[in-house]
């Protein structure tokens, strides 16, 4: 089978078409002929060697060739013994923990939902990380109650357009950053106040205490250490006493000192079944919405364009790799 593969870190054209064996299913594993993928930041930052670079090398793979994608959608081709939920044929969206940028990929039941034929392949593809990142975000660890006041920083991007979205439907008064080609995107999605971050100073914008903070922002002096960086301070300023912080990038934030009984955590989302299932009917009510950015073909030239795709301005939602297009 095709699987695109980086065989160095670096540039896109690093990336490349291999022959690898179909995958061998457990007895917990369900085996999908993948039909849509998609790029995360994480992605990005192995392609490029970024992370190998920064304090959470050693929590990645290094090991060359290396596929690289966390999202899957497609057909189910086979079942492991003790998988109870599916079956062959079902169309199915999930996540692995990486190297879903293959014609069959192998995934554990727990980690997969299964679509309605009212979604498309391009759809839920591009769902599983970032809709179940915002909603395990929102409600599990940030415990969002109706009437409360939350920021979403880079509320344009994938976790950040899901999160603002799933929090307005909750009744939330929501806050968001985004860059000013974004504000009219971002409002479109719920946001009741937008600022462009890098030009006014969102703290002092921001007239009253929030109760929860979501941020997915990368700047630099996080990315470095770990810690609470410019972004970061000023997302401390704006939350009021006892109140929530969850950074997606700040990996370090439990060693930071606590602030005015702010709860602050690093977050990653935990696949699970119950979960997946819960976002899958949202978007089958139409009650959330994927954005996708752009769409290309599943090919090492597909691959090396959305990669370059995802370094361009404006960024929004997100881009999806089909092969509903080679």
């Amino acid at each position: 089978m095709k699987a695109i593969a980086l065989t160095s870190f670096g540039i896109p054209e690093v990336l490349e078409e291999l022959e690898v064996p179909i995958p061998t299913i457990t007895n917990t594993q369900v085996l999908i002929e993948m039909r849509v993928s998609s790029i995360n930041p994480a992605d990005i930052l192995l392609r490029n060697g970024a992370i190998l670079k920064s304090p959470m090398a050693d929590k990645f793979p290094a090991q060359l060739p290396l596929v690289l994608g966390n999202e899957v959608a497609g057909i189910v081709k086979e079942v492991g013994e003790k998988v109870r939920h599916f079956k062959p044929g079902d169309r199915v969206m999930g996540m692995v923990p990486m190297g879903s940028y293959m014609d069959y990929v192998a995934v554990e039941e727990d980690h997969l939902a299964l679509i309605p034929e009212s979604l498309s392949f391009e759809e839920a593809g591009a769902a599983p990380a970032v809709a179940l990142t915002a909603w395990q975000a929102l409600f599990e660890h940030g415990r969002l109650q109706p009437g409360q006041r939350i920021l979403v920083q880079a509320g344009a991007g994938g976790v950040g357009h899901a999160a603002v979205q799933l929090a307005k439907q909750h009744g939330a008064y929501v806050i968001a950053t985004a860059r000013d080609y974004n504000h009219d995107f971002v409002k479109g999605l719920g946001a009741d106040e937008v600022f462009d971050y890098t030009k006014v100073d969102f703290a002092t914008q921001i007239t009253e205490p929030v109760d929860l903070v979501l941020d997915s922002a990368m700047d630099q002096s996080t990315f470095g250490t770990g810690l609470p960086g410019d972004i970061g301070k000023k997302n401390y300023s704006v939350i009021k006493d006892g109140g929530t912080y969850i950074s997606l990038v700040a990996f370090a934030i439990n060693q930071y000192p606590k602030v005015r009984d702010i709860d602050a955590y690093y977050f990653q989302a935990r696949p699970n079944r119950p979960d997946f299932e819960s976002v899958v009917r949202h978007m089958k009510e139409n009650k959330l919405s994927i954005y996708i950015d752009e769409t290309y073909p599943f090919t090492a030239q597909g691959l090396l364009k959305a990669y370059r795709k995802s370094e361009e301005m404006p960024k929004r939602g997100k881009i999806v790799l089909s092969k509903n297009m080679v």
